[in-house]
Parts: structure tokens; C-alpha cells; sequence
């Protein structure tokens, strides 16, 4: 049974080897993407999720309170692929899902809070500080 021989020259060697070397390099030194919630401010969301009482129900990094296990805990909401389960992480879905995740997915047990799309946004932007 033949095979076929691959022979690379010296010069084709270095360019896949240089090929290699910059795309290792490049994945490497990516930093994770920043979300951005326009008109949101994260030091009114740490308020509004201390004022609604968020902790009752999630452990959530500097968040005064004891969390619970009733919903998921709310650490690196940044590098996460996915809100509530159902949507894909982006500003305006988590704004959507924390004004009314009913809405979004009938079968959460999150509850609709009546939080403001301002308040939303403020919450978001806190939440997206937690990397």
C-alpha cells in the first residue's frame, strides 16, 4: 500500500510555522470584549439591586447580603453566552429580560419586578462589571 509523501520545502516550513506563531499570538492577546449599556451607570445598578432586594434570590459579587440558590449566581455575567437560559448575552437582551423575564420565558421562576427600562439599564451596566 502506497502513501502519499508531503514534502514542505524549507521556505513553505517557515511560512506555516510563521502563520502558526501569529495566530497563537493573536488569539492569546485578545482581551474580552467590554459590554457597553448606553445611558446605563453601574454605581445607580449596585443601588437598584440593593434597593430591589436582588440577593433574596442570587449571590451576587459586591452585593452586601447573603445570596441564595433560588436563581443562578450572578458572578462574570460579562463572559457569559446567555441570559436567563433563552437569550444571548447582549446589552439590549439583558435590559429586556431584568424589565420583565416572564415575558421572555414563560417558565423562569423570576419574577416580574417592575423594573424601569433606566433601572434595567443601570442594573445591566453593574452586572456587566462582574468579569
Amino acid at each position: 500500500m502506497c502513501r502519499p509523501v508531503f514534502i514542505l520545502s524549507h521556505a513553505a516550513m517557515r511560512h506555516w510555522c510563521l502563520l502558526f506563531l501569529i495566530f497563537a499570538v493573536t488569539g492569546c492577546s485578545e482581551k474580552p470584549q467590554t459590554m457597553q449599556v448606553a445611558g446605563g451607570d453601574a454605581a445607580r445598578g449596585k443601588a437598584s439591586i440593593q434597593r430591589y432586594g436582588c440577593v433574596a434570590c442570587h449571590t451576587i459579587p459586591g452585593i452586601a447580603g447573603h445570596g441564595s440558590n433560588v436563581g443562578p449566581p450572578l458572578t462574570k455575567m460579562a463572559l457569559r453566552a446567555y441570559v436567563g437560559g433563552v437569550l444571548p448575552n447582549t446589552p439590549e437582551d439583558l435590559v429586556r429580560w431584568l424589565q420583565n423575564p416572564p415575558e421572555v420565558d414563560p417558565r423562569t421562576a423570576m419574577p416580574n419586578l417592575g423594573v424601569s427600562e433606566a433601572e434595567a439599564k443601570d442594573i445591566a451596566a453593574y452586572l456587566y462589571t462582574l468579569k
